[in-house]
This record gives C-alpha cells, sequence and structure tokens, in this order.
C-alpha cells in the first residue's frame, strides 16, 4: 500500500510514489515555472467536474497551501469543496500509467475515468479519477 502524506488543514492527500512522480517531472520544467502542484476541479467532461493537475509558480489569493512528501501543493477554495479528503497517486502498470486521484466526494465517475459527478448535497459515495493511458470505456467524447 502506498504511503500517504496528510497534514491536519490540507485539502488533498499525497502518496509518495505521486509525489515523487511529480518532483521528477518538475525537473523537467524551466527554472521558476513549476514552484507548486495545483490541483483543481474545473466544469466539464461528460460528468460534469474535471480534475485539472498541473504545476504553477505559487499561490495566488486565497489559494490552500501545504507540503505533502517535500511537494508543495495548492488548491483554490472553489475546488477545495470538491477535493475535500481526496488522495492523489501515481500508478503504473501493463494496462495504465498516470495519476489517480481517488475522491472520496464523487458520486461517480464518467466510463473514461477523465470526469465525475457529485451528489446534489454533496456527500458522495467512493469514486475516482485517472489521469493517464488507458481504455476508454464509454461514448465519451474523451
Amino acid at each position: 500500500m502506498a504511503t500517504i502524506e496528510t497534514i491536519q488543514g490540507a485539502t488533498v492527500s499525497l502518496t509518495e510514489r505521486a509525489a515523487e512522480k511529480v518532483r521528477a517531472l518538475m525537473a523537467l520544467e524551466p527554472a521558476g515555472s513549476a514552484e507548486v502542484l495545483r490541483v483543481a476541479v474545473q466544469g466539464g467532461g461528460c460528468g460534469g467536474f474535471e480534475y485539472a493537475l498541473g504545476f504553477d509558480r505559487g499561490a495566488t489569493g486565497e489559494d490552500a497551501e501545504f507540503e505533502l512528501h517535500g511537494v508543495r501543493v495548492v488548491v483554490d477554495p472553489a475546488s477545495a469543496r470538491y477535493l475535500s479528503g481526496a488522495t492523489v497517486d501515481f500508478v503504473e502498470s501493463l494496462q495504465e500509467s498516470g495519476f489517480r486521484v481517488d475522491n472520496p466526494n464523487a458520486a461517480s465517475s464518467c466510463g473514461c475515468g477523465h470526469s465525475f459527478q457529485v451528489a446534489d448535497d454533496g456527500a458522495g459515495e467512493h469514486g475516482a479519477y485517472e489521469h493517464g493511458a488507458g481504455e476508454h470505456g464509454s461514448a465519451c467524447s474523451h
């Protein structure tokens, strides 16, 4: 099982495997352009919401900022509601390779794994999003 680091008040958790991959990818970016990992939720996809993982120069405005396994992570306030309790992992197998977001707020996920829905009251069942290589299991536009 992956080692997961959580910090009191942190919106998301990050596994050691995910942090290792993020640090390796950050090292490939031009100096100063990848100082933090931004984890966000945006509207879109066939499920209504999509995850966005990317690098940024730093926190802005009211972002929550914390460090997990040596990676500075930022989450904007609008995304924090949907990411509370989520864990970002990195998986690598014969069938898939990429980041996976295990999100307890996702009531359902699209067959392609690129989008998710939340329950109307905001409390959902266990759900996950995968970003990387893999099969698309529905007629989703992804």
